[in-house]
C-alpha cells in the first residue's frame, strides 16, 4: 500500500517534468523577452559593483528526479541544491567582491530560489530575499514571467547599491558574468 501511494506522489512529478522538457522555456521566454531581461541586468551593474545572473531551467535532470524517485529527497530541497550547482557553475560565487547574485528559476515546478554570495549575505536578511521571492511568486502566478523576472532585478538593485554603490572609482569595475539569461 505504501509503495501504491508513493507512486501517486512520484508519477505526477516525473510527468511535469517530462512535459517541461518537451515544451522547453520558450513557451514562457522568447528571445525579446530574455533580451530585455539581459538588459535590465545590463542597466542594474551600472548602479552598483555587484553581479547579477539569471537562470532558469525547464526541468530537473533525470539525475536529481531519480533521487526524489529512489531516496525520497522532497523537491523543494532538490530545486535549492540544483540553485546552488547553477551558482558554482556559472561562476557567481567567483566574482572579486563576493557580490554575486543567482536568481534561479525551475520552471517545471514555478520554483525560484535566489543564492547570493558571503558579501552579499552579510548585508542582506533571509527575509529580505524571501520577500524578493514571494513577489516573484506573485507575478508568476499571474503567468507574467517576464515581469517578475525583471522586477526581481530591480529588487536586487535596491538590495546591492546600499552596500555595492557605484563610485568614481569602481566606475570602470568589470562585468566579470554574462547579463543574458541563461535558458536551460
Amino acid at each position: 500500500m505504501q509503495s501504491v501511494s508513493r507512486w501517486l506522489q512520484v508519477v505526477p512529478v516525473w510527468w511535469r517534468h517530462a512535459l517541461a522538457d518537451v515544451r522547453g522555456g520558450s513557451r514562457y521566454f522568447n528571445a525579446a523577452s530574455l533580451e530585455r531581461i539581459g538588459e535590465r541586468v545590463t542597466a542594474s551593474e551600472r548602479e552598483h559593483t555587484g553581479q547579477i545572473r539569471v537562470c532558469i531551467e525547464t526541468h530537473l535532470p533525470a539525475s536529481d528526479l531519480w533521487r526524489f524517485v529512489t531516496q525520497g529527497t522532497p523537491i523543494p530541497q532538490l530545486t535549492r541544491q540544483r540553485a546552488q550547482t547553477q551558482f558554482a557553475q556559472w561562476r557567481v560565487w567567483d566574482t572579486e567582491q563576493n557580490n554575486g547574485v543567482l536568481i534561479y528559476l525551475l520552471l517545471a515546478e514555478r520554483a525560484i530560489e535566489v543564492v547570493a554570495d558571503r558579501g552579499i549575505n552579510a548585508h542582506v536578511s533571509p527575509e529580505q530575499w524571501h520577500n524578493l521571492v514571494q513577489q516573484m511568486q506573485a507575478a508568476f502566478k499571474q503567468s507574467a514571467f517576464e515581469a517578475g523576472l525583471v522586477m526581481s532585478v530591480a529588487a536586487v538593485t535596491e538590495l546591492l547599491k546600499p552596500h555595492f554603490p557605484m563610485t568614481a572609482a569602481s566606475l570602470g569595475h568589470l562585468n566579470e558574468l554574462s547579463d543574458a539569461p541563461q535558458l536551460i
